[in-house]
């Protein structure tokens, strides 16, 4: 049984714990959301546009931030220059900011559904296009050359 399990977790290691700092990227993101609409809007659950707009980007810094240093770290487990990497990092989760704006807005003030339900569903999209990117584009060490 045991050796099952570490037969499982080499083969899934990259995507568990991608999902765990996923979750703990997600925390420290939302968090950092509500925590500015508590003091920025008063805890409103149906923010405007533009509340959704500084909200997103709240959400997006903070999650941007904390996900670079644990997916370079535990994840990827990268060791090439943050200067190679940091920039293709931020260009691939403005991507998905611009999406999680979109359904932020589609959801929330186009269809009306409340906030805390609209960011959940973002959060699932966000996560599957952040890991493609960060996987096929960011940290992807497929040649051999560039890292010799």
């Amino acid at each position: 049984m045991i050796e099952k399990i570490k037969e499982l977790w080499i083969k899934y290691e990259e995507i568990i714990v991608y999902l765990i700092v996923g979750v703990l990227t997600t925390i420290v993101s939302f968090t950092a959301k509500f925590i500015a609409n508590a003091i920025l809007y008063d805890n409103t659950m149906n923010p405007t546009s533009t509340q959704n707009l500084v909200l997103s980007t709240i959400n997006w810094v903070a999650g941007v931030t904390f996900a670079y240093f644990t997916n370079r770290r535990f994840v990827f487990k990268s060791h090439d220059p943050m200067l190679k990497e940091a920039p293709k990092f931020v260009i691939s989760r403005i991507s998905t900011w611009i999406l999680d704006i979109v359904v932020m807005q589609v959801l929330g003030n186009l269809l009306g559904i409340n906030l805390v339900i609209a960011t959940l569903i973002s959060a699932v999209l966000v996560t599957i296009g952040n890991y493609v990117f960060s996987k096929l584009f960011v940290f992807n060490k497929e040649n051999p050359s560039e890292a010799e």
